[in-house]
């Protein structure tokens, strides 16, 4: 009795918040704000910067439990997802896909072997770039912020938010840790 209830009560939460993405046949879940793209990741941000959205470059792979998580519970509340669809270009890398992708410095190889390039180890993986890069940079050297693993509904909406904002530009600026613990402390006054 006590596993049936808990799946009933399980199952109306995820009824709550929408469920999530479906997942596509290479095992990856889809999202509406996730680009399709030929992943020559020098086209993607020129594509980005023309909608006038910050590329994202955004790691997982089949099975991953984390990816799930994020996808059911983070990205299904619609002011995280409608920030990202409205201001970001957001492409889905597979951390053991055979498909090409080509990085910034020109190196053309399959996405498994470009991730193990830039020291991905983990999934989901969200690598933010600038909107201009350098020649000759790989992504991650050209990264302007890195988020390995799950995290949750305020934290991840704050590193977008961070991102959009430029505050890594900012000379003697919030840092992310201390953004991210002012505004925690902001929506708990709002409460």
């Amino acid at each position: 009795m006590k596993k049936l209830l808990s799946f009933v009560i399980s199952l109306a939460f995820s009824a709550t918040l929408g469920w999530a993405a479906d997942i596509g046949d290479d095992g990856l879940h889809n999202q509406p704000w996730l680009r399709d793209t030929f992943k020559d990741l020098r086209e993607d941000l020129a594509e980005a910067n023309a909608e006038g959205k910050r590329l994202v470059l955004f790691f997982e792979q089949r099975g991953c439990i984390y990816c799930k998580k994020m996808h059911e519970e983070v990205f299904v509340r619609p002011e995280i997802s409608d920030y990202i669809e409205e201001n970001f270009f957001v492409v889905q890398l597979n951390l053991h896909g055979d498909t090409t992708a080509v990085d910034f410095d020109g190196d053309e190889r399959p996405q498994s072997k470009l991730a193990r390039k830039w020291g991905i180890l983990f999934t989901p993986t969200i690598m933010f770039m600038p909107q201009e890069v350098e020649e000759g940079l790989s992504a991650p050297q050209a990264a302007v912020a890195v988020m390995p693993g799950a995290f949750g509904p305020s934290t991840t909406l704050d590193m977008f938010t961070w991102v959009k904002e430029e505050r890594y530009l900012i000379e003697d600026g919030e840092d992310f840790q201390r953004y991210h613990a002012r505004r925690i402390e902001e929506r708990r006054a709002a409460n």
